[in-house]
């Protein structure tokens, strides 16, 4: 459905109207598709007056669902609602909900001073809801989690996140970072993909940082996988 609105055979306000009928649905596969289609709609609003409209509309369709999830596990709950919370809570942080973004400090504080330490599936969506809103303090505090953390994986869920980060200067010091020696060079493209997909600047910043550094970036990858996923970003 919303591929036939891409390509202009339906308008993007029936899109919307479809979208919004789902604020009751309970299905994290739906959920993960709406906020897909979101997002891509999201970036190609943000070149135009509307991207703040459609963030308040972001709030509006998730803030049901995020309400009835909450932050904690229920008891019985499975696998896929713990996903599904973690995509809702993620959306509405980023959209700029104002009771998630509150709540995600407060957990990202107690879990940076080792009082509450947050739970896997709520790591990403915290990170990137304090990221998108915040300064040079939280994105040195999220590079020391990097450096401390003993798990790849942990290092991965930050590097993917990184590029949320919305003021230009700091995006051009996540940029830095990816080519540092504290990123493996397979986990490099990550980091510059998250600022690309990060925001309107980052997307600008992460093309002039590829043309400006592709010597390096092109004998790195050259003939591997990963300098078409690089372009493909």
């Amino acid at each position: 459905f919303p591929s036939q609105a891409r390509a202009g055979i339906i308008s993007t306000v029936e899109v919307l109207k479809v979208m919004e009928a789902f604020v009751n649905e309970p299905n994290y596969t739906v959920w993960s598709d709406l906020s897909c289609n979101l997002g891509i709609l999201s970036t190609l609003l943000s070149h135009t007056d509307f991207y703040e409209e459609i963030q308040v509309f972001v709030k509006d369709v998730f803030s049901p669902i995020g309400e009835r999830l909450g932050w904690d596990p229920k008891p019985g709950e499975g696998h896929l609602d713990a996903l599904l919370r973690g995509l809702v809570l993620g959306k509405l942080g980023k959209a700029g909900h104002k009771a998630t973004l509150e709540e995600a400090r407060r957990r990202f504080k107690d879990h940076v001073e080792g009082k509450q330490i947050l739970s896997a599936d709520l790591r990403s969506p915290v990170y990137v809801t304090v990221l998108k809103h915040g300064d040079s303090s939280t994105l040195e505090t999220m590079l020391k989690l990097h450096k401390q953390a003993d798990m790849q994986e942990e290092k991965n869920r930050i590097e993917r996140v990184l590029g949320t980060i919305s003021q230009p200067e700091l995006i051009q010091k996540v940029l830095t970072f990816a080519l540092s020696e504290e990123v493996r060079p397979q986990d490099t493209v990550s980091v510059i993909g998250g600022v690309a997909g990060g925001s309107k600047q980052g997307r600008k910043a992460a093309w002039n940082f590829v043309r400006d550094n592709w010597e390096e970036l092109y004998n790195r990858y050259q003939g591997g996988f990963l300098i078409s996923r690089l372009i493909k970003v």
